[in-house]
């Protein structure tokens, strides 16, 4: 069973930490990384980093809560061996890094990030050692680090996720619950009515449209909703806007407004197959956020679908389920790329599991509609929402007039009384806490963004773990970590890539084309590498290391990698109903350093990998009559040869 991912590890620690339960850190068994401090321009921060990893393009912050500028970092914590053993620390950086196990310095040097510099060889007790790793980035350029370990039965790797602590620290507590606030101002739409500088990705996220809402809509659920939204959905974070004896009233008029807001014609209502749909809900995983609409309400951290029919007008949830983000950009709902059929079929399963509900008309009241049309200016939902050819007419106070002691009234007040005109969000103390304590900083942070910081938050919003380790044939969420280009990611992510790296499997990587391009950049820069692919210059020898590589892959004295994989239009000459990967895509799709590290030992990276281990302890191949059986020009053959893509000569 994988373990816990880190990144969701700090989400539950967050909430942990806000509610008070437990004295110190060392309490929450599961918690896995080393605790992180960076601190630039005499302000510092603190959270949770998976691993030494770091990377900060030249003018960005390394935090959004720290300057742009000259800043240190120390990853605090242990280090658990198995056994006792020696190991040999090496790092990728550039500036300075020192790294201090127990007490001796297993590296302390300069580092230009061109080669890898070595440190000592270190004995490791068995059990827990303590780790500290300081670094100072240069005064110029890009600041990178990634630190790695060996000795003669673990190759070149990054030190282990899974035996890696964080270390107690008093100041973790106060910044996650800083980092939460930012993240809900952000997700509760606050920057909309209040005016915040913008910096922060997030503050530019969008609201669903209500251009032609009616036909998308059934008028009842609109109202509903509107009146309760967090009735309808207990983790909403959209706010109830009307309060008291006129709240239904007022309700009841805005949804006639938005029910008289009428579009394209949905989809054709055609029969679909309920059992088709089902089988495609499974097969898309859809419950890891759903409940299923047949077993009874949702999961405290799932979106219950027994709602569908009161919610969906005739034939818009199979336009809904083609094109989620039609209407709303950043919804987190993802675009499976379903056909028609598909979507009426899964459409045809929701409808027929979920609460029965008989569709309504809109109201053909004019006055009524009248009356919601000036509560939907005069009360703050365009301000989110938006709505060709009107405005809002709220104004609020800009953020930088909410100083810090007007952060318990209005929107967050602990108890929301039914005269007051804010906005009612249904905020938990936990919640409330976290804004209140980002409230007391300078809110800079509002300013600046780092893809890092983004592809943390929102792996976890959009709940890619509830797949990625969860399920065969699924890459653990950790294992994507410095493994793709970023380019390649945000196509994949996004959903614009050609390539289906594994074909077979019946599940489909659902896209997200709002969040792709920063999750993608943020997944390598976690990792240390930077937002774009570096250079990757060929070596001198490359056109003869193509010859051994083109050898290398084939069957006639090689490795005989196309008896798994395919290369090009060139299928898998023995295994056909589960191959690899395409090896034609490779080059395009991977990090050169993680090639070389899963070639080198694939079951280091991904112990239940079906990738034989082809070399031995000391790195020789087992083909010495290629390039020496040399390990290192081996995978550099290998890696030449894939460089070429679609012009490889067809490996035989």
């Amino acid at each position: 069973m994988p373990a816990l991912n880190l990144l969701r590890r700090c989400a539950a620690l967050t909430v942990w930490l806000a509610t008070g339960t437990g004295a110190t850190l060392a309490a929450e068994s599961e918690v896995r990384g080393l605790t992180l401090t960076v601190a630039s321009g005499g302000k510092s921060d603190v959270s949770l980093a998976p691993n030494v990893w770091l990377h900060v393009p030249a003018g960005q912050p390394a935090t959004p809560f720290v300057a742009p500028g000259k800043f240190t970092a120390a990853w605090a914590g242990t280090l658990s061996a198995e056994l006792r053993a020696d190991f040999t620390f090496h790092g990728e950086f550039t500036g300075h890094l020192k790294v201090t196990v127990g007490e001796t310095v297993a590296l302390d040097a300069e580092g230009t990030g061109d080669q890898p510099v070595q440190g000592k060889t270190v004995r490791l007790n068995k059990g827990t050692n303590q780790l500290l790793a300081e670094y100072t980035a240069p005064e110029n350029g890009e600041a990178f680090v990634r630190l790695f370990w060996s000795n003669s039965e673990t190759p070149y790797n990054p030190l282990p996720l899974t035996e890696l602590r964080p270390a107690d620290s008093a100041e973790l507590q106060a910044s996650q619950l800083r980092h939460q606030g930012r993240d809900l101002w952000a997700e509760a739409r606050c920057a909309k009515c209040h005016i915040t500088p913008g910096g922060m990705a997030e503050l530019t996220m969008d609201a669903p449209s209500f251009n032609g809402l009616g036909t998308r809509r059934n008028p009842a659920w609109l109202a509903q909703w509107i009146e309760q939204p967090a009735v309808l959905r207990p983790s909403s974070l959209m706010p109830k806007l009307f309060h008291g004896t006129e709240a239904k009233g007022d309700s009841a008029a805005v949804a006639a407004f938005l029910a008289s807001l009428q579009g394209p014609t949905p989809l054709a209502v055609t029969p679909g197959d309920a059992a088709v749909g089902q089988a495609l809900f499974e097969k898309l995983h859809c419950g890891a956020c759903h409940g299923s609409p047949d077993s009874g309400e949702a999961q405290p951290q799932q979106l219950s679908l027994q709602r569908v029919n009161a919610k969906f007008a005739p034939g818009a949830l199979a336009a809904f389920l083609q094109r989620p983000e039609a209407h709303y950009a950043w919804i987190r709902m993802p675009n499976f790329k379903l056909t028609p059929a598909e979507a009426q079929n899964l459409a045809e399963f929701l409808s027929a599991a979920a609460t029965k509900t008989e569709a309504t008309s809109a109201p053909a009241d004019a006055a009524l509609i009248a009356q919601g049309k000036k509560l939907v200016t005069s009360s703050g939902c365009l301000n989110c929402h938006p709505l060709d050819g009107m405005k809002s007419e709220l104004t609020a106070k800009p953020l930088v007039d909410l100083t810090a002691d007007k952060w318990t009234a209005g929107c967050l007040a602990d108890t929301p009384t039914d005269n007051s005109k804010a906005p009612a969000y249904a905020f938990t103390a936990a919640q409330r806490t976290a804004l209140r304590a980002f409230a007391a900083t300078d809110r800079t942070a509002l300013t600046r963004h780092t893809a890092a910081d983004f592809t943390t938050r929102q792996s976890e919003h959009l709940n890619c773990r509830a797949c990625h380790g969860q399920h065969e044939g699924f890459p653990t969420y950790e294992l994507l970590l410095g493994k793709l280009k970023p380019e390649w990611a945000a196509q994949f992510i996004g959903g614009t890539a050609k390539l289906k790296p594994r074909p077979w499997l019946e599940s489909r990587m659902p896209a997200f084309p709002a969040y792709a391009q920063n999750l993608a950049a943020g997944l390598a820069q976690i990792h240390g590498f930077g937002p774009t692919s570096g250079a990757d210059p060929k070596p001198a020898a490359a056109e003869d290391l193509v010859k051994s590589g083109h050898k290398l892959v084939g069957s006639q004295g090689g490795l005989q990698c196309i008896s798994c994989h395919p290369v090009n239009d060139l299928g898998a000459t023995q295994v056909f109903e589960a191959p690899g990967i395409n090896l034609g895509y490779s080059f395009d799709r991977l990090q050169p350093s993680f090639f070389r590290r899963w070639l080198r030992a694939p079951t280091a990276l991904q112990a239940d990998s079906k990738m034989p281990v082809y070399f031995d302890e000391e790195g020789r191949s087992p083909l010495p009559d290629i390039e020496g059986g040399d390990g290192p020009k081996t995978i550099q053959a290998v890696w030449e040869y894939l460089r070429l893509g679609p012009q490889m000569p067809k490996p035989e």
